[in-house]
């Protein structure tokens, strides 16, 4: 069973259509032992990081999370859901993200033509061998939606990357933890063929 958790953000039941495409098993929930009871985890999203986690942190949902990552179940973060896994956004200063792993989210830098936020497909330079990329060519097209970009402190840790305005880092896999920038739900069968690496873990 895949537990997508609900924190009140936007694009929920996306991502639970996607999974369902895939013949899996969903179940949208904010209740901590069903949680801790899933073979893997999802924490999707669109919205504001400083909204997001006082969502988070009001829902007692923060040490839920924590325990999901300590005891090595396949978590994979998705657009907001990568940001707050980080430990701070230029969107919300003062609040502290999850803090799982290393980095910090920043606005994308204006540029001459290029509109923000970010909308739309962009394509994917892959590094560092990552799971989710299985089978997934070099140069394939995603769908992206945000106007933060990560910059993630430890470069091993990156497996995919992309260009808009300044060089983003756009999914990141350490231990059980995988997160996407884009929205693979969104992004036809390169996005498919991602959530299906992520459930076949």
């Amino acid at each position: 069973m895949i537990a997508v958790i609900d924190y009140d953000a936007g694009n929920i039941r996306s991502v639970e259509k996607a999974l369902l495409s895939l013949g899996q098993e969903v179940h949208i929930t904010g209740d901590a032992q069903e949680i801790l009871r899933a073979d893997k985890v999802i924490l999707p999203g669109v919205g504001a990081f400083g909204d997001a986690m006082e969502n988070i942190r009001s829902r007692n949902l923060e040490p839920v999370i924590r325990k999901v990552a300590e005891k090595g179940t396949p978590f994979l973060g998705i657009c907001l859901g990568l940001q707050l896994l980080f430990e701070r956004s230029e969107e919300a200063p003062g609040v502290k993200g999850l803090g799982l792993l290393k980095g910090e989210i920043l606005r994308i830098p204006e540029a001459p033509g290029m509109k923000i936020p970010h909308m739309g497909w962009n394509s994917l330079h892959l590094e560092h061998d990552g799971r989710l990329f299985r089978g997934v060519e070099e140069q394939a097209y995603v769908y992206f939606v945000h106007s933060y970009y990560l910059k993630a402190e430890e470069e091993d840790i990156v497996k995919a990357s992309t260009e808009y305005c300044t060089h983003i880092h756009a999914s990141v896999e350490k231990g059980n933890v995988f997160a996407c920038q884009f929205h693979p739900e969104k992004s036809s069968g390169v996005g498919l063929r991602i959530l299906k690496n992520f459930v076949e873990l």
